[in-house]
């Protein structure tokens, strides 16, 4: 027990590390942006008629801290990223937490279920082709997995967007009704929720199940072919027995470990996706920060709870993967 609390704390250790030096060059980079968040306010403020002086712009740098050291401020901004608080957005002059809170929470939902939606499929399907000697069906479910991985989810979101408009007069865009938009969390918001989440959580897993269907079926393809589970099938283990208890333990501990490789993969593409469905979360707040108003606080914000959510990801995964791998349990214990 005691070597396996050195593992968990070593982990721990290891993931407050990485966040820090994540957020160290997320803020880089968000200071290698021209301009900084005083000169676009006095901007913003001198296109509505309000004459600028130097004097000004240097109070509000005074104001906002940004006249302070480097490391200074980014040991503030980390300390305060931490607690949850990333100080106001340089474009919308909005408190980030505020505008982000519901959102990036639809986000992480939104690609949690893809992610699940994706496993739960994969894992079943991939080690049915690794084990079946149906020629047909295998060929069946390679095709299905290669046109996943051909199709882009960004084209296969406009053809169901095309299609729907065409035959049911309804393009399927957005997460809610216009009248729940903007109104409270309630039982009826919960099911029109729930009645528009489902296009992008399958859009968003259809790329991610046939890419998890091929790591399987060759995870597993693999295993079925090693001794032991030849040794065991001679002692007369056979069956589903013989695969759950065997090749599947040891062919999805890989898959365990990468869910968040996979996470991330997933968030990648929501932006392109929530753009074409004009879905209101994180993904669209993103690319809008990066790509139109150049808003490097919002940005740097959305991108490091992206990547303390990947982070929280892999420390779960690994003490799974140490609780249930005999491999990783006996390397850890001695």
């Amino acid at each position: 027990m005691l070597h396996f609390l050195k593992f968990v704390a070593i982990r721990a250790i290891l993931a407050v590390l990485t966040l820090v030096l994540v957020s160290f060059i997320v803020f880089s980079l968000m200071e290698l942006v021209p301009g900084d968040c005083a000169e676009r306010y006095v901007a913003f403020k001198s296109s509505q008629g309000v004459i600028i002086t130097p004097a000004d712009i240097q109070a509000e740098r005074v104001r906002l801290g940004l006249d302070q050291p480097y490391l200074q401020r980014w040991g503030k901004w980390i300390i305060n990223a931490f607690q949850g608080q990333y100080g106001d957005s340089c474009i919308l002059r909005l408190n980030i937490s505020e505008l982000l809170g519901q959102k990036f929470w639809l986000s992480l939902g939104l690609c949690l279920s893809a992610l699940i939606l994706a496993y739960a499929i994969a894992i079943p399907v991939g080690i049915l082709a690794a084990t079946s000697k149906n020629a047909f069906l295998n060929n069946s479910l390679r095709l299905v997995s290669y046109l996943g991985l051909a199709l882009p989810n960004f084209l296969l979101a406009l053809m169901i967007m095309l299609f729907s408009t065409i035959y049911f007069g309804d393009s399927l865009t957005g997460l809610f009704s216009k009248e729940y938009r903007d109104a409270d969390w309630s039982y009826d918001k919960i099911i029109d929720f729930l009645g528009h989440a489902w296009l992008p959580i399958f859009i968003l897993g259809w790329s991610a199940t046939a890419f998890a269907i091929q790591t399987v079926r060759a995870l597993m393809s693999d295993e079925i072919g090693k001794l032991y589970v030849t040794a065991a099938a001679a002692r007369g283990v056979s069956g589903s027995k013989l695969l759950m208890r065997y090749p599947a333990r040891h062919a999805l501990s890989p898959i365990i470990n990468s869910l968040g490789f996979d996470l991330n993969r997933i968030f990648n593409e929501l932006p392109i996706v929530a753009l074409i469905l004009t879905l209101t979360e994180a993904g669209s707040l993103l690319i809008d920060a990066l790509a139109r108003s150049n808003d490097q606080q919002l940005a740097g914000a959305i991108i490091f709870m992206l990547t303390a959510s990947i982070v929280a990801i892999n420390f779960v995964t690994d003490i799974i993967l140490a609780l249930t791998d005999p491999r990783v349990r006996r390397g850890i214990m001695g």
